[in-house]
C-alpha cells in the first residue's frame, strides 16, 4: 500500500461499507451519494489488494480480509477522533481576544448589539475592530491574526462565507433639504452634488460602479474614505449621500436626517461574515461566530416586522 495516497475520509467510508456490508447502506450512513460511495470502495479495493465487499445471490458480503479489518480499524478511527477533538470553551471565563475586520457601517450597526451580548456571555472576552482596507491587504500573515470579516462581495482565499443581512441603498439628505422631495427624479438626482464613500483597497465608490454599469454619473463634490463621515456630511450641508438604508436609518433621527428613495433600483445588498477555515472547528470562532449570525440575522427579523 502507498501510505502517501491514503485519504483518511476513505478510511471512513471502509468503516461504513464494513459495518453495512452494503454500499448503499454505507452511503446513507456517511452522507454520500451512492456513486460516491461505490467510487471509494474501488479506490479502497486497489489500494488493499481485496474486493472487499462480493457479491453472492442478491446480497453482498465481506471476504475474510475485510471481516479481519472491522476491529482494529473501528479502534484505530477512535483513536484518531480523539486526537482531533476540539478543547472546551467556556466563555464565562475566557479571556480571548478576538480581531475583526469591517467597514465602518457594519460597525454601527452590529457592534452594539454584539458587544451586549458578549458582556453578558463572556465579559473577559475582548474584541479589536480593524477598519475595513479590502482584499489587497490579504496577504497571509495578516489573513492568519484576523477571526472574523464582515464585507459584501466574494471570499478571500482560505475563508469560508456564510450571509449575515440583507439591505438596499438610499439617499440621504438633511432634514429640510430643499431638493428633498425633487431627488426621487432622475433629473433633480442628476443635477444634485452628492458626497461618495471610497474604502481604503477601493478605486470609486461602488454605487458609481452600479450607476456607470447604467449609463448614470452623478456629479461627486466630496470624497470620504467612510460611509459615517458620508452620514455627517450629508447632515450638515446640502450634499447627497447615497448610502445603505439601514446605516441612514440608525443615525437618521440623532443626525436629523431624512430617507429619500433614489430614481435608480439598486436592488439588494447581502453583507457576509468570512471566517478563516483553520478556525471552522474552533469551539471559541464557533461561539463567535454564532453571535455575529445572531445579530445579524436579528437585523433582517426587525425589517420583517417594521415591513406592514
Amino acid at each position: 500500500m502507498n501510505f502517501n495516497s491514503l485519504d483518511l475520509n476513505l478510511l471512513v467510508a471502509l468503516d461504513a461499507l464494513l459495518k453495512e456490508a452494503s454500499v448503499s447502506r454505507a452511503a446513507m450512513r456517511i452522507g454520500l451519494s451512492q456513486p460516491a460511495a461505490s467510487h471509494a470502495l474501488q479506490r479502497l479495493r486497489n489500494l488493499i489488494g481485496d474486493p472487499l465487499l462480493v457479491r453472492t445471490g442478491a446480497r453482498m458480503e465481506l471476504t475474510p480480509r475485510a471481516l479481519a479489518l472491522r476491529a482494529p480499524l473501528a479502534q484505530a478511527l477512535d483513536q484518531v477522533r480523539g486526537l482531533f477533538t476540539p478543547d472546551e470553551f467556556d466563555a464565562s471565563r475566557s479571556e480571548r481576544h478576538f480581531r475583526l475586520m469591517m467597514p465602518d457601517l457594519a460597525v454601527e450597526l452590529l457592534m452594539p448589539p454584539l458587544m451586549e451580548k458578549v458582556t453578558k456571555q463572556a465579559p473577559g472576552v475582548t474584541i479589536d475592530v480593524v477598519p475595513w482596507r479590502g482584499p489587497a491587504i490579504f496577504h497571509a500573515e495578516f489573513a492568519r491574526s484576523i477571526d472574523l470579516v464582515i464585507s459584501i462581495g466574494d471570499a478571500f482565499t482560505g475563508f469560508h462565507r456564510q450571509r449575515l443581512y440583507t439591505d438596499s441603498d438610499a439617499l440621504a439628505v438633511r432634514r429640510h433639504h430643499p431638493a428633498a422631495a425633487k431627488l426621487r427624479r432622475r433629473e433633480a438626482f442628476l443635477a444634485a452634488r452628492h458626497v461618495a464613500v471610497v474604502i481604503r483597497g477601493q478605486n470609486e465608490d461602488l454605487i458609481d460602479t452600479w450607476l456607470r454599469e447604467k449609463g448614470v454619473e452623478r456629479r461627486i463634490a466630496l470624497t470620504v474614505p467612510g460611509y459615517i463621515e458620508a452620514l455627517h456630511v450629508a447632515a450638515r450641508t446640502d450634499l447627497v449621500a447615497f448610502l445603505p438604508r439601514r446605516l441612514i436609518a440608525a443615525l437618521e433621527k440623532q443626525l436629523s436626517l431624512q430617507t429619500v428613495t433614489p430614481p435608480f433600483d439598486p436592488g439588494t445588498d447581502e453583507q457576509h461574515m468570512f471566517y478563516p477555515t483553520r478556525a471552522q472547528f474552533d469551539p471559541g470562532s464557533i461561539w463567535l461566530r454564532k453571535l455575529v449570525l445572531e445579530t445579524g440575522r436579528g437585523l433582517d427579523a426587525r425589517k420583517q416586522r417594521a415591513t406592514p
